[in-house]
């Protein structure tokens, strides 16, 4: 293949900053072009490997964490946090669906974010949006809404110290099934949380079970230990392009940044820059899929993005809004089954579900996300078509940001915790109750298949 990491430049871009100060980008792109990548050609090959066996029904794909993250609230339990409800929500995951659960954070880059608008304006005063602090920052003033590329460097020591944790995490018995089965068991203790009790109780007899066939943690490295990748919004393509480089083994190119990476439902156009970039490289590719996106753009989209139909490579996260599934996903699922595409099915039941609340926030109500799911998972039962994942921005935090759940987030609530610099995150509980919900729908479909057999 020809292509070449810059071959973007020469073609449409859009959500994308202007920055004034041109020999200052360029001197941090160069800095950046000789920095270590912050994730290595194997660790993306074995992700895409994964993926083809959720793809295939074999596993199922959990992709978590912050909408935006952010510079100011970068510390280790933050990070801690979100890990910890993850692999709570996997073990959940897994127990239902009865295949490997693969962990996927939205994490160590997700530092940018597309605007539906260039500027926004706050008591008669406009001024350009807030694209992520990568870009420029959430101070609501001249100065703040400056595009700035040292910012790029300072996303850059933050990925790698969140990675470094994480991988400390994943491999140094943080992760212990025993252990993460423990904190989930004090969610299901809560009064209103009786439904969740039955299954974390089936988990435990399983635990129980293995502990007595001599499947313990001190004899299984498995159970001690997890795999856990990163993923984020290729949106700053001059960052991505100054950590995309040759893999050694094979000559392709890898995107350096993140395991995984996504175009968004702005930036999907076919001869725009962003699917310009992601084409070239050999990491596995989400593509976000919204009302919007039409028949013949999603076969130019396949073929440009995944041309040897390779099973893992492509991700399709679909995003519509409760209510919206069965208008939407059926015309899809119909196009990739006629085309003969190898995809992923993944659920991102946030971003179509957003709402201004009445208290003047915007949020998600649970009960809509939750909604979406179940759509989405009917969808595909009558399709005959396999759902292969979920994709959530969610945080360990206990905020309050999405209304309903369990442990009942109101309206009026939303403003005692509501700390997020974009979109709103389910927190904690909402997470892990999520993962509950999700498991009774992937046991469902287990019977189905299994009666269908």
């Amino acid at each position: 293949m020809t292509w070449q990491k810059s071959d973007w430049r020469a073609k449409p871009r859009v959500q994308m900053p202007d920055y004034p100060d041109a020999a200052a980008l360029a001197d941090v792109e160069r800095k950046l072009s000789t920095y270590p990548l912050l994730v290595f050609a194997g660790e993306a090959r074995q992700l895409k490997t994964d993926l083809a066996a959720a793809g295939r029904g074999e596993a199922f794909l959990l992709q978590g964490g912050d909408c935006a993250e952010s510079f100011a609230a970068f510390n280790s339990d933050a990070i801690r946090d979100t890990f910890k409800v993850m692999l709570q929500m996997a073990m959940v995951l897994t127990f239902g669906a009865k295949v490997p659960v693969v962990k996927v954070g939205r994490m160590a880059g997700q530092f940018a974010k597309p605007r539906s608008a260039a500027t926004e304006t706050v008591n008669g005063v406009e001024l350009p949006s807030y694209r992520g602090d990568i870009i420029n920052d959430l101070d609501f003033t001249p100065a703040a809404r400056i595009p700035d590329p040292a910012k790029m460097l300072q996303a850059y020591t933050q990925a790698a110290g969140t990675l470094n944790l994480l991988r400390a995490f994943s491999k140094g018995g943080y992760a212990d099934v025993h252990q993460v089965h423990a904190w989930t068991l004090g969610f299901a203790e809560g009064e209103r949380a009786a439904q969740y009790r039955d299954m974390a109780n089936r988990i435990q007899d399983t635990l129980d079970f293995m502990a007595a066939a001599g499947f313990t943690a001190e004899t299984n490295a498995e159970l001690s230990t997890v795999d856990f990748y990163t993923s984020h919004e290729a949106l700053l393509l001059e960052y991505e392009e100054a950590l995309c480089r040759r893999d050694s083994l094979t000559g392709h190119w890898v995107a350096g940044s993140g395991h995984m990476i996504w175009i968004g439902d702005r930036t999907r156009q076919p001869d725009g820059a962003h699917v310009e970039f992601a084409r070239g490289v050999l990491n596995p590719i989400g593509l976000k899929c919204g009302p919007s996106m039409n028949t013949d753009d999603l076969k130019r989209l396949i073929e440009r993005l995944n041309p040897a139909n390779e099973m893992g490579r492509l991700t399709l996260i679909a995003r519509f809004g409760a209510g919206k599934v069965e208008e939407h996903l059926p015309r899809l699922i119909r196009t990739v089954e006629d085309e003969g595409a190898n995809v992923v099915w993944v659920c991102d039941p946030m971003h179509g579900n957003t709402i201004k609340s009445d208290s003047g926030y915007k949020t998600r109500p649970f009960q809509s996300v939750l909604a979406e799911v179940q759509e989405f998972f009917g969808v595909h039962r009558g399709a005959g078509t396999t759902p292969g994942g979920v994709h959530f921005e969610m945080t360990g935090a206990d905020v309050t940001e999405c209304t309903g759940g369990v442990r009942a987030v109101t309206d009026e609530d939303l403003s005692d915790r509501y700390h997020t610099a974009c979109d709103p995150r389910l927190n904690a509980s909402q997470s892990l109750e999520l993962a509950f919900l999700v498991a009774e729908e992937l046991q469902g479909l287990r019977e189905v298949r299994r009666a269908a057999s």
